[in-house]
């Protein structure tokens, strides 16, 4: 009976904890005088932020403050959302130069099966430092061969790889043939793959279109064989299998793609394959401009601390060719294409501002046009009633070198913002 009773008590207690914790108020902040802008709409010179459950719950100008909410006076400061990186080596390498740090390719030529994901060190001295400039989210991407692997959409704070995941599924990665020898400097030449000519690239890419029609026709056998249980299912095919979500629409390609010309043969490819895709590199996209709008298709531009591919261009291609494909009506987003100065992000996004970028739409590059481009804008990318609450306080324009940001918040969490640079500021500061 002593046994009964003691047993009742304690799933009564288990029982009572459950419901105590259950019936626990949610968490609210209450970011106050703050100047927000939240991207999408006009901005709010001075206004509040309320985030509840890691999300935001309310944004205005005469929102009010609920009872017991932990406010953060943010009089001169700016609200802005956190900016995403839309293709990085974040988690992936860590010195350059030193092989036993870098994980960014695989073995071999055709790797769909690559998940970058599985790679990502959630621990890298990159990730802090970048979170700490303002960019709450990145593209990681595996590149080399044909088919480099599926890249993964992360936010930059977490204690694992996949508590970090937004989609560990982001994209698949294709490095298109390039039809022209490889990139050079003062002799024009484009396409980093270096390849060897016109002759190889279509080989190579009829190796691609041979990969997708087999990949149809494996998905129409083991279709077949579900219907009919007499039919064998046809042997597993790794390649294949992991081209099916491509060939039926739901995980884009992103095709690394660099000079005008097979810019045009990767849209003619698209077309063929009738893939849903995103181009990235372009730096000669402002000569295919009009056929990237044509067909809709989206633009991760490459890195502008390169050097110009073509010279006959002009030494400002790079910063002008966002400028002019925005121009255009092509929708584009920025990218670090790096780890260790992923950091830099904001400033990519600068220059092209500096060159005649609209500072409106150079904003939206680093926030909402890349959440657009990996269907994530229902979710992040803009400072709106239901959005993820990735939000960064700054004492100035995001986009400016001087400008520090002095707190960040991934879903509602304030972030810790110490990193590798500020313990060695901290360092030599004693000195």
């Amino acid at each position: 009976m002593k046994k009964r009773i003691t047993l009742f008590l304690l799933v009564a207690g288990l029982t009572a904890g459950l419901i105590f914790a259950q019936a626990k108020p949610a968490k609210v902040i209450a970011i106050k005088g703050a100047r927000i802008v939240p991207v999408v709409g006009d901005d709010i010179e001075t206004g509040t932020i309320i985030i509840k459950d890691g999300k935001i719950e309310a944004v205005g100008r005469d929102v009010a403050i609920p009872a017991g909410a932990e406010v953060v006076e943010a009089k001169g400061l700016t609200a802005y959302p956190g900016m995403i990186d839309s293709y990085s080596f974040l988690g992936l390498q860590e010195i350059s130069g030193v092989n036993e740090t870098v994980d960014t390719r695989e073995t071999g030529r055709i790797n769909p099966q690559v998940r970058a994901i599985e790679a990502l060190r959630y621990d890298s001295m990159h990730i802090p430092i970048t979170l700490a400039n303002g960019i709450t989210a990145a593209l990681v991407a595996p590149s080399g061969g044909l088919i480099s692997g599926q890249s993964t959409l992360i936010k930059l704070y977490g204690w694992t790889n996949r508590e970090m995941s937004i989609k560990a599924s982001a994209a698949m990665q294709i490095e298109f043939p390039a039809l022209r020898g490889g990139r050079g400097g003062f002799g024009g030449g484009m396409g980093r793959s270096g390849g060897a000519g016109a002759a190889d690239a279509t080989r190579l890419i009829a190796e691609l279109k041979e990969l997708f029609n087999k990949a149809r026709s494996y998905d129409k056998r083991k279709a077949f064989a579900a219907k009919i249980q007499t039919v064998g299912l046809p042997g597993f095919d790794e390649t294949s299998e992991f081209l099916l979500p491509v060939i039926k629409g739901d995980l884009p390609v992103m095709i690394s793609v660099h000079s005008d010309r097979d810019i045009k043969a990767a849209l003619a490819f698209v077309s063929d394959e009738k893939l849903k895709a995103v181009f990235y590199g372009v730096e000669q996209g402002w000569k295919a401009a009009e056929e990237l709008k044509a067909a809709n298709i989206p633009v991760i531009i490459g890195s502008t601390y390169d050097m110009p591919p073509v010279w006959e261009d002009g030494y400002d291609q790079l910063y002008r060719n966002p400028v002019l494909l925005n121009k255009a009506g092509v929708k584009i987003a920025f990218s670090s294409s790096s780890a260790s100065v992923a950091w830099n992000l904001p400033y990519h996004a600068a220059k092209a501002a500096a060159f005649g970028l609209d500072k409106r739409e150079a904003l939206k590059a680093v926030t909402i046009y890349p959440a657009e481009i990996f269907g994530v804008d229902k979710m992040m990318g803009s400072l709106e009633r239901g959005k993820a609450a990735n939000i960064v306080l700054s004492d100035g324009d995001i986009l400016e070198t001087r400008t520090n940001i002095k707190k960040v918040y991934v879903d509602g969490r304030d972030c810790d913002l110490s990193n590798k640079y500020t313990e060695l500021l901290e360092k030599y500061k004693k000195k």
